[in-house]
């Protein structure tokens, strides 16, 4: 067996290279190997409805994304890699278990077959379902001896540890579009160029949902960039539900549900967090809010994931979510901190029978007939100017290291972490010219 790289090689590798939790969160994943735990596990679940990325990507790559567990088990001293991963997904499971009968790993990797339900990739019930360890409130899971990383999160430092930054982005891009697909584009890339690779959008007045349609957010301007965290594209009538619901302004969600609320409880009867014994009740909130309560009775709030599993709930047509965002702005402003902290949880009993199938939220979400499989594209697509964002993680932006005028390569380090600071660096996805450099971001273009 050839010799493999020690924890210090790893997280410098994937330090350079600007490795993030390509999930959505954008967690700067060096910060979450310089740790000691027990599992690794692989969030191979991709609960949202409609996206077709990471399910693919296992099938396509099974040995570079067992690679790069092996790395990141290595990097954190965990004695075993688990994925976690729909029982559904039968090509990438089948992908992976030729791959561990048939190569050689330096610990043991097993999958874990997860149910169709909806948020199966939420961190703290993969912990759960996968190891039966429950993540204390507002406590992470590292916590509790576990990494979580994404599919292509994996992927990215199976490439990081050959000397290769984080340049590319797979995503799905679906919808109300000619031709749903799965692709690879440069990071920087609009989200309007990429929308045109699909085909374009089959309806006059669209909106964009950058994300899945559960946890994902309104595009505001077609011409921003895919990230390092796009994990799809769904492009919907300007009329549809789901537009109508995102469109929702913040305080008209907190007029709402001082008006409206009934108190039913069946939002918190729903809420995955609740139902893993957090301290969570959407309804009493709701509730606080309605009669007025001082800010401090509305701290739950922190709690709160924001996966929307309430506005699903809901059968008046509310937001609790939306009333929850708004809520925890106004207690960071005031200088609250989440007093939410107990380790002594345990899950509901009826946890299990709560847990809502994929298919009831696109159901309601009136999404069913946007279903498409979106195959892989295999393509290779240069634009000719990108827009690279300083900060496209949690943590400071990125502090340019280039000047206006430049010529870089594809690959070049554009952005650094600033000195003793948590980030991630950025990096040329095409070979040109800087053109631009402001607060935000650093363009690119094609000379």
């Amino acid at each position: 067996m050839k010799s493999l790289p020690d924890k210090d090689k790893i997280i410098k590798a994937v330090k350079e290279a600007g490795v993030v939790g390509a999930g959505g969160a954008g967690f700067p994943a060096y910060v979450k190997y310089n740790a000691k735990v027990d599992f690794v596990i692989v969030n191979a679940a991709e609960c949202e409805p409609l996206l077709r990325v990471d399910q693919q990507l296992v099938a396509r790559e099974p040995e570079k994304l067992l690679r790069g567990l092996e790395f990141a088990c290595i990097a954190t001293g965990a004695s075993k890699g688990i994925i976690g991963i729909k029982a559904k997904y039968k090509k990438a499971i089948s992908s992976l278990e030729k791959v561990l009968t048939s190569t050689g790993f330096s610990l043991p990797i097993n999958i874990h077959l997860l149910k169709n339900y909806y948020p199966a990739g939420d961190e703290h019930l993969m912990v759960y379902d996968v190891t039966g360890r429950v993540v204390p409130e507002g406590g992470i899971p590292l916590e509790v001896g576990v990494v979580v990383n994404n599919v292509n999160t994996l992927l990215n430092v199976a490439d990081a540890m050959k000397g290769h930054p984080v340049i590319d982005r797979p995503l799905t891009i679906t919808g109300e579009v000619v031709k749903p697909v799965t692709v690879t584009l440069p990071v920087g890339t609009s989200i309007r160029e990429a929308i045109e690779i699909a085909g374009g959008s089959t309806v006059k007045d669209f909106v964009v949902v950058a994300g899945g349609p559960m946890m994902g957010k309104l595009v505001e301007d077609l011409e921003g960039p895919v990230t390092k965290t796009t994990s799809g594209l769904i492009v919907l009538p300007s009329t549809h539900k789901l537009a109508l619901i995102m469109g929702q302004r913040q305080k008209t969600a907190m007029r709402l549900a001082a008006e409206v609320c009934c108190s039913c409880r069946i939002c918190t009867d729903l809420c995955p967090r609740h139902m893993l014994g957090h301290a969570l009740k959407p309804h009493k909130v709701m509730k606080a809010v309605y009669l007025g309560l001082p800010l401090v009775d509305h701290t739950q709030a922190f709690l709160c994931v924001e996966c929307s599993v309430c506005e699903i709930a809901c059968f008046m047509g509310l937001s609790p979510k939306r009333v929850f965002m708004d809520l925890k702005t106004d207690l960071f402003r005031k200088g609250i901190k989440n007093p939410h902290r107990r380790r002594d949880i345990s899950p509901y009993f009826l946890r299990e029978e709560r847990k809502i199938p994929v298919k009831r939220i696109l159901s309601q979400l009136n999404l069913s007939y946007l279903e498409d499989p979106a195959p892989f594209l295999d393509m290779v697509y240069s634009p000719s100017r990108v827009t690279i964002p300083l900060k496209q993680h949690i943590g400071s932006p990125s502090v340019p290291v280039v000047k206006v005028n430049d010529t870089v390569k594809r690959g070049t380090l554009l952005g650094a972490i600033p000195e003793g600071a948590i980030g991630a660096g950025v990096h040329a996805s095409i070979s040109g010219i800087v053109t631009e450099i402001n607060n935000n971001s650093i363009i690119i273009e094609e000379r």
